[in-house]
Parts: structure tokens; sequence; C-alpha cells
């Protein structure tokens, strides 16, 4: 399986890519990460085109087991946080439809 990125990585990709100092790089990173934050707890949901949504969604209450003793226990309802891919992302990643 190939290495996943590290932040300094990525950092240092867009500020060689945009002609930026690391240093700035790093602040759009930041401040990308802090306003999905933001838009995710107020209004649900925040999208970057051609990459996906993160959506806050309910998950429902449900009847589960106890790995270890077998033993049925109930999970409670919670909110999440779910990341859809974009159409366009998963058709360059996998290839579209032939």
């Amino acid at each position: 399986m190939a290495k996943v990125m590290t932040k300094s990585q990525v950092v240092s990709h867009l500020a060689e890519k945009a002609g930026i100092q690391k240093k700035a790089a790093a602040a759009v990173l930041e401040e990308i990460a802090a306003l999905a934050t933001k838009e995710c707890r107020s209004g649900g949901q925040f999208v970057i085109p051609g990459l996906g949504k993160a959506v806050k969604a309910n998950r429902k209450a449900r009847m589960g087991r106890n790995p270890q003793t077998g033993e049925a226990i109930k999970i409670a309802a919670r909110r999440v946080v779910r990341f859809r891919v974009a159409k366009a992302m998963k058709d360059s990643v996998l290839g579209g439809k032939k």
C-alpha cells in the first residue's frame, strides 16, 4: 500500500505549486480545516468543488453485540460527520464508465 502524504509534505507541495512560502501554504491549509469545521457545525455541510463534501448526519439507535460475551447491547443514536466524494473525483481516480 502506498504511503500517505504527511501534513508537511502537503504544505511543501502546495507552496511549490502556488509559488508561495511554506508558512503561507500552511496557513491556507489550517484556514480551510477551520472553515470546514465551522461550516459543518453551523450549516451541516462543507463543499470543496471537485473533491467532495463533509456532511453532518444523524445515526439511528441500533442493537449491537459485545464481541467478547455475545451479549446484545443498545448503541445510542449519535451525530457523525461523513465525507461524500464528488463524482468528478471518483471518475478521475477510478476511471469513468466506458
